[in-house]
């Protein structure tokens, strides 16, 4: 594996600012090749697709390899990706077209350890129809989702099992193979938020099981459109459209007006840039991407680890959860001192973090509300030792 670190942290512009950024939750930094991506895109004579034009022809080609990128990215055809502004507009198309066909007594299961995003559209659609929300919880020590209560809460009346691959908040990674299965053996549909897994791990729709993945190219450094990917790609054509176009085929079913086609050309690039993470990674783009997202997670193991430890050893730090699967994400409280506060006072050291109030998703579970809420960090592919001893060394000064 050849994950270069320095060699990474060359392609951002933006961390001449100064700031460590630890603030990947919200997004990683844009690399230079997806803004010349995009800038370029801008500048090239663009039109609407359906004209034997070269502007018209150009905005095809943009929207085919965005599709292209994507199946190669989570594992699946092109022919199966929608293509959208955030993961929480194509999550709510998607509940608002399956929604369509539920009856009073159906049943969707979400869990405690997903973003809003992965919650709310289902918790709409089910009221709309009549259907039965069922709560998977996690365990309050680990942050971790037991997947054996997946035993219970999937009956022949779920419609929809809605699961995250990692959070990101806690960082928690579930066990999806047995939820999977579950869902399956009944016919399930089987959703999965991938995009707080996506800029860290592999990703295989077909060896995890899901028949739906979303992800959002800002995760990973890419521009703010997100992607929804089928795992069989018949099965849009048998879903209620929303498109504007009457006669909308595929994944333009799920898809509403022009498509922001500089955007796009960013979201090809950046899933490039990620495929180009390991200087040693060959082969096909699927291949490349394989071979550096293993070479990212096994770096960012590391850091992680050492982050977690030296935060756990200062008394007046509580690093939340401690799962044995995660994404380089943390939680973490500073006795009497709210999260607001702790923000504040590592900004005066440079260090960019962000403050949870704890009242809602998997911190509002944990209450963490109670105790002036939480603060979020996270890794990102440019992150140093040096970036995350600065970080504890600024926490340590609390104490």
């Amino acid at each position: 594996m050849a994950f270069d670190v320095a060699s990474v942290r060359g392609l951002f512009p933006a961390l001449g600012d100064g700031w460590v950024h630890l603030d990947a939750p919200a997004g990683m930094q844009v690399p230079e090749p997806v803004a010349v991506a995009v800038a370029t895109a801008l500048r090239a004579p663009v039109s609407a697709p359906g004209g034997i034009f070269p502007a018209s022809q150009r905005a095809e080609a943009i929207v085919d390899a965005a599709r292209r990128a994507v199946a190669d990215l989570v594992g699946t055809e092109p022919t199966g990706v929608v293509l959208g502004p955030s993961v929480a507009v194509l999550l709510a198309r998607l509940a608002e077209a399956l929604g369509e066909g539920w009856l009073i007594g159906d049943e969707v299961i979400v869990s405690r350890l997903d973003d809003h995003a992965n919650v709310a559209p289902w918790l709409r659609a089910a009221q709309r129809s009549g259907a039965t929300v069922r709560w998977a919880e996690i365990d309050i020590e680990t942050c971790e989702l037991p997947s054996w209560q997946y035993e219970e809460l999937i009956s022949r009346r779920t419609k929809v099992v809605a699961v995250t691959a990692a959070s990101g908040t806690v960082g928690a990674r579930p066990e999806l193979a047995p939820i999977m299965e579950r869902a399956a053996d009944h016919g399930t549909l089987r959703v999965v938020d991938a995009s707080a897994a996506a800029p860290y791990l592999p990703l295989d729709m077909g060896a995890l099981g899901a028949d739906v993945m979303v992800v959002s190219a800002s995760a990973w450094g890419g521009p703010p459109v997100a992607a929804m990917a089928f795992r069989q790609p018949p099965l849009l054509d048998r879903m209620p459209s929303c498109a504007i176009e009457p006669s909308a085929r595929g994944p333009e079913r799920l898809e509403l007006g022009p498509q922001p086609y500089p955007l796009l050309a960013g979201l090809v690039a950046s899933v490039d840039y990620l495929a180009g993470l390991d200087d040693a990674a060959t082969g096909s783009r699927r291949e490349r991407l394989l071979t550096s997202l293993s070479s990212v997670k096994a770096y960012q193991a590391g850091l992680l680890v050492h982050l977690v430890n030296e935060l756990r050893a200062l008394p007046h730090v509580m690093v939340v959860g401690d799962a044995m699967r995660r994404v380089p994400t943390i939680a973490f409280t500073v006795s009497g001192v709210k999260a607001r506060e702790v923000v504040e006072h590592l900004a005066t050291h440079g260090v960019c973090a962000f403050a949870d109030p704890g009242h809602h998703g998997v911190l509002g579970a944990l209450g963490i509300g109670e105790v002036g809420g939480a603060v979020r960090v996270g890794l990102a592919h440019y992150t140093n030792a040096v970036e995350v001893n600065q970080l504890v060394q600024a926490v340590a000064a609390l104490g």
